[in-house]
């Protein structure tokens, strides 16, 4: 896998201040995306153990919220084999820290489906997250006053609570 950045102090894609991984490869290509040139899979730099200790490292901080996975894609299947060890470790070495993660599937008729890749890495990501913002970017739905998104069909979704309920549980930090 390659990623396009990470940015250490992201304040725009999740609460707090937040470690985000902006990784290479999509295959959506949604019209208007704000980030084109990380839709090349070999696009930035390749994705190693020394990016994930110094992921891992920008996460240490105490106001450092969380992690953010975005892209790209993070649920290309390419993708997910190589998240999972940094989403394994961050819920170990940092279980304060929250995780979220942008996709452009949409929960129940594509990641819940078993549909991308392997089924067992997709279930266990799904499982490290708090947070998922899913669904494809829609310009003509496009609305800047959003929180955490850029569409208005693009939903915040409390993931233990929906995989627990077993029916999707939007997220509200009382703010919305």
């Amino acid at each position: 896998m390659n990623y396009a950045t990470i940015k250490k102090y992201d304040i725009a894609n999740g609460p707090g201040v937040r470690v985000s991984l902006f990784v290479s490869g999509c295959t959506h290509h949604c019209k208007g995306c704000f980030n084109q040139e990380a839709w090349d899979f070999a696009y930035g730099a390749p994705y190693t153990a020394e990016t994930e200790d110094e992921i891992i490292e920008a996460l240490r901080p105490w106001y450092i919220t969380g992690l953010t996975l975005l892209g790209g894609e993070p649920f290309e299947p390419a993708n997910q084999a190589a998240l999972l060890p940094l989403l394994r470790r961050v819920r170990r070495e940092l279980p304060e820290k929250t995780i979220w993660a942008f996709t452009g599937y949409t929960l129940e008729t594509d990641l819940l489906t078993g549909k991308l890749g392997d089924w067992a890495i997709t279930r266990e990501i799904l499982h490290s997250l708090d947070v998922l913002v899913d669904g494809e970017f829609i310009l003509e739905q496009k609305d800047i006053s959003l929180r955490f998104r850029g569409s208005a069909n693009q939903r915040l979704i409390d993931l233990p609570k929906t995989l627990e309920r077993d029916e999707v549980v939007l997220w509200d930090d009382g703010t919305m």
